[in-house]
This record gives structure tokens, sequence and C-alpha cells, in this order.
């Protein structure tokens, strides 16, 4: 099979692939893009079946494609996303192949370029951009022993609550993922546990307007790293049931029993840490201080919203607040599943490059890596808070082709020398 030459080799074709190949098609840089499933697949499979967006249609899109049969304040569901990036592909016939996976790729000494090996043949690129993003590999911690008498799960194949076998549900993690399972399993009529680790905890409206909308009119998308000693922090926010906000005690005043961070497992009981009367009142803490952040900001710039003071009433305090359990006997309490939502580990095991840290991490500037040629996109905080957003991720693609662009303007120029030669 002929070894097929392109200058840059984009790999994925999720948001953050469509993105990367509009900017560089914008550029005139030869360039493919490989997805080993279909476009945007791990909206498709890789999320529950009611899954919708967490940002409003106005706002979780692309610049130049809105959603034209979703309401502008709604939130759209995932195969609907899914759609959309489809569509955004076709809008400038995006080379992308799908049902091509990359397995291998190292630089080839002497050209500058790289040799990569795929599922369908070999290719050679002067450039590689990885955009895998940040959902790759669901982790599960190594608490519960796979032979233990438990049903266990992680969010990433988690559909829907018939999927699960009758019982009580265990849900570790708190984030948007965990606490939406959560919500909805408990809606279903099941018995919910919910484990709340450290988390912010955003309003989802607030003064008549979303808070995305917010984030953006007070600069806070554009915060360049999280605040020290929150680099493990989730956000809890969710667009189900029309967007509301994720209130702990409200989930537990509908039934859902909170503990705290989940912390060991002995022969049946499961243990957490003292930290769930912390964890909430941290969340509260950042929940008031938005609050805070945009009344300041109306006052300031004489914006007629209506105030909300409805927004600082807090629910009532559950027993399983104010006593906190500190350890469940699983068969006790009838619980049959422990549904993991503990996030994802990346994996570029196949990049032979030198562009990583001693435990993996790609070494880059805003997807500019440290090793020449080698580009990153769809990181956390790659290059500010909205990174991972479907908007943010469309320009950090636009800075990184730009980088390419710039790259190939250098490559291409020619000295004098070379340039008198031509002439002759």
């Amino acid at each position: 099979m002929p070894i097929e030459k392109t200058d840059t080799l984009v790999v994925g074709a999720g948001q953050a692939g469509v993105a990367m190949s509009e900017h560089l098609t914008s550029h005139g840089v030869p360039h493919l893009v490989l997805e080993k499933n279909r476009i945007a697949e791990a909206w498709r499979t890789g999320r529950w079946d009611s899954l919708v967006a967490n940002g409003p249609a106005w706002h979780d899109r692309f610049p130049n494609l809105e959603f034209t049969d979703t309401d502008p304040e709604a939130f759209a569901g995932k195969e609907r996303i899914a759609d959309y990036f489809v569509e955004y592909a076709g809008r400038f016939n995006a080379p992308i192949r799908t049902g091509v996976e990359v397995t291998k790729a190292e630089r080839m000494n002497g050209t500058g370029g790289f040799r990569v090996e795929t599922s369908d043949g070999v290719f050679e690129a002067q450039r590689i951009v990885a955009a895998t993003g940040a959902f790759q590999h669901p982790v599960i911690p190594p608490l519960v022993p796979e032979g233990a008498e438990v049903n266990q799960l992680h969010s990433f194949h988690y559909r829907n609550p018939d999927q699960l076998p009758d019982g009580a549900v265990l849900v570790v993690g708190a984030g948007s993922s965990g606490a939406q399972i959560a919500d909805e399993l408990n809606r279903a009529g099941r018995k919910v546990f919910l484990s709340v680790g450290p988390h912010d905890r955003p309003p989802r409206m607030y003064r008549g307007r979303d808070f995305v909308w917010w984030l953006g009119v007070l600069g806070l998308w554009d915060q360049a790293a999280q605040d020290p000693g929150k680099e493990h922090v989730t956000i809890s926010v969710s667009g189900a049931y029309g967007g509301r906000t994720m209130d702990f005690r409200r989930l537990a005043g509908e039934g859902v029993t909170l503990l705290g961070l989940t912390e060991s497992y002995d022969n049946g009981t499961m243990r957490f840490a003292g930290d769930l009367q912390d964890n909430i009142a941290n969340g509260d803490a950042d929940y008031l201080k938005m609050l805070d952040l945009a009344d300041a900001y109306v006052t300031r710039n004489g914006i007629d919203l209506p105030e909300e003071p409805e927004a600082r009433k807090a629910f009532p305090d559950p027993e399983s607040l104010t006593h906190p359990i500190r350890e469940l006997d699983l068969e006790k309490e009838g619980i049959t599943t422990i549904l993991w939502a503990t996030g994802f580990r990346q994996d570029f095991d196949w990049m032979k490059v030198d562009a990583f840290d001693e435990r993996g991490r790609p070494q880059h500037q805003r997807g500019v890596s440290n090793e020449p040629g080698i580009y990153f996109l769809g990181l956390p905080w790659q290059s500010r808070r909205g990174s991972t957003f479907i908007w943010g991720v469309w320009h950090d693609a636009k800075h990184v082709a730009d980088q390419i662009a710039i790259q190939r303007d250098y490559e291409a120029y020619r000295g004098p020398a070379e340039r008198r030669a031509d002439q002759i």
C-alpha cells in the first residue's frame, strides 16, 4: 500500500478535530483528519441517553453555525450535538476519514516530519495535531475488587436507569456527570447515595441570565489557570430538565442520601471521609461568590436586570448533612450498583515523540508542543477556563492553526542566494 503524504495530520474528529480542520482549511493548509469511529462519536456512544449540553444553544456552538431547530435558551441533546458537528464539517468539506485508527506516530530522521501507522496504512506528515480530547479512558479507582458482589459501572458506560439491576445505587463523584445521573436515578424511583467531593457550584440562572453569560461578561471564561488548590475541583452544573442549579440540599430533600468523599472498601463496607459538610460549604461559597460578582457588575454598569433575593435562600440541611454517614454496608442498604463518575485519563501512548513530562502529560504552550511539529487540542485548560467547552475549543483551534500557518511561512522562506539560483 503506497504511503500517503500530507502537510498536517489531525488525529480525532470530535469537536476539536472539526474545529481544527475548519481553521486549517481557512489557511489553505493541506491536511487530513483521521477518526477511528464516526464524527463526534463520543457524543453518541460515550454519554447517557438523556444527556444535554451544559450550556444553552446560543452559547454552546461554533461561531459560524447556529442551532436552527433548537430554541436558543434550550439545551441541545447529545444526538443533536453530534449531528451538528457532522453538518458543520460538511459545510467546508472537511477532509475527514472515519474508521481509521492511528496506532503509532514517530519522527522520521532527516526529514523534519513524522511517520504515522494506522489501520488504513502508513501516512507521512510534517505536523501532527492530537485532537483526541480529554475523555479517552474511563477511570475507576482501584477500591472495590472486581470479584465483589456489586455491579460496578463507569458513567461513560451508563445509559439509563433500566440498564442497571434492581436495587439502590451508590454514585461516586458529584461533578456534572455524577450529579445529573444521581438526579435521574432518583427521579426514576431508585434509592440513591451520592458521594460528594470538592466541587464548584455555579448558579444555572441568575437575574435572568445563564451562568455562561455571567462568566463571559465577568471575564472568567478567560481565566488562564485554576486557582491554587483547586486543580482537581470539579464543576457541578446541569442543563437537564430545562436547566436548574445543581443544589445538593435540594437533591437530598428529594430523596438522595449525601456522603463525603469515598475513601475505602473492605468486605462489603464502603467508607467515606468526614468532609461532606466542608465540601458543601465550599460549594455554597462558590455559588454565593458568583452572585456577588453578578450583583456588583449590574450595579457598576447600571444594567436593568431584576433582583433575585430568592437565589440566596438555601434549602434545609438534610439529615445526611447534619449527621454525615461515614460507612455503608452495601448489602444492608440494598446497593447493587456502584456508578463511578470519576473522570478519565488521557492516552498518548501512540505518540512516540518527546512531547510529554515524566507523568505522560503534554508539555505545551496553548497547544503548541515543545516538540517541533507536534500540537495538541481539546485539553482541559489548554489556554483558558473555556477550553473544553464547544466554543472554547474552536478558539483554541484557531490559535493552533495560526501557529501552523506562521511556521509554514517560515519554512517557505528562501534567502537571497536561493532566490538568485531560482532565476538562473
